[in-house]
C-alpha cells in the first residue's frame, strides 16, 4: 500500500499548475503516512487551490482525539473496491473528492518470502508532480475547534510494474491522469466513480531501488540522499511472493 511519498517544492508545484493558489505545499524527500503531517491536497470544494491536508481520514462522528489517531492510522489508504461500503468513506466517496499531489512514492519488492526488502522509488519522467485520487473529511479538532482537511490515499489493483515492485500485496495508489483530473473533481454517480478509480496505463511511471536506510528508525530519512539509486545484485524476480 502506499504509506510513503515525496512531495514537490512549491515553486515546482506552482509551475506545474499554473492558475492554481498554491499556499501551504509542504516539501519532503520522505513522508511517512503514519506521522499525520500536511500533504499538498486539492478538494472539490475548491479546485483551483492546493492547500495542506492531514494524512489520514478522520471521519465527523470521531470527537475524541486519541480515537483520531487510530483511525488514522488506519485510513492513509482506502481500497478503491471498499469505498463505497467502508464506514470512514462510504459518506465522503460521493461528494468529498480529492487530488493529493506528490513527486514520487516509495515501495517494497520482497524477496525470500519477505526476509529481504528492497525499497524502490517510483516516479513520473522528468520527476514531475503528479495526483493521487483520494477522499477527505473536513474534521474539527475536539480541544480546538479548528476545522481540519483529512485524507486517505485511494489504491488500486497494481499494473505490471507495481505487480513486480509490489509483489506481496500487488496494490498501487490510483494515479488520476492530468486529462481526468477536472472529471475527478466533478458530479460524478457511483458508476462513473468506480469507473475512473483504475490502475494507470503501463509505461507510464518509472523506477530505481534505493538504499534500505528509508527503512531504518533513528535517522533522518527526509533527505535527497534518500532517493538516490543503489544497485542490488539480485536475481531477476518472479513478480510473485511465492
Amino acid at each position: 500500500m502506499c504509506y510513503h511519498t515525496s512531495t514537490a517544492v512549491e515553486p515546482k508545484l506552482k509551475e506545474y499548475l499554473p492558475g492554481y493558489d498554491v499556499k501551504n505545499a509542504a516539501f519532503y524527500y520522505h513522508l511517512s503516512g503514519f506521522d499525520h503531517k500536511f500533504i499538498p491536497v486539492t478538494t472539490n470544494e475548491h479546485p483551483l487551490v492546493v492547500d495542506g491536508g492531514i494524512w489520514g481520514l478522520v471521519p465527523g462522528w470521531v470527537h475524541e482525539s486519541a480515537r483520531a489517531k487510530e483511525i488514522a492510522d488506519m485510513t492513509l489508504n482506502a481500497r478503491c473496491e471498499k469505498v463505497f461500503t467502508t464506514a470512514s468513506y462510504k459518506n465522503y466517496i460521493g461528494k468529498n473528492r480529492c487530488l493529493i499531489w506528490v513527486d514520487g512514492f516509495y515501495e517494497w519488492q520482497w524477496r525470500d518470502n519477505g526476509k529481504n526488502k528492497i525499497p524502490h522509488y517510483i516516479y513520473m519522467p522528468n520527476h514531475q508532480p503528479f495526483s493521487f485520487g483520494g477522499i477527505y473529511s473536513n474534521w474539527a479538532r475536539p480541544d480546538t475547534g479548528e476545522i481540519m482537511t483529512t485524507v486517505s490515499i485511494i489504491t488500486t489493483p497494481a499494473n505490471d510494474l507495481m505487480a513486480e515492485i509490489h509483489n506481496n500485496k500487488k496494490r498501487m495508489p490510483f494515479i488520476v491522469l492530468p486529462e481526468e483530473r477536472d472529471k475527478w473533481l466533478g458530479q460524478l454517480d457511483k458508476q462513473e466513480i468506480a469507473d475512473i478509480m483504475r490502475p494507470c496505463p503501463d509505461g507510464l511511471l518509472q523506477a530505481h531501488t534505493i538504499s534500505k536506510a528509508i527503512s531504518q528508525r533513528g535517522i533522518d530519512t527526509n533527505v535527497p540522499e534518500i532517493q538516490k539509486p543503489v544497485p542490488y545484485d539480485l536475481p531477476p524476480s518472479t513478480g510473485t511472493l511465492f
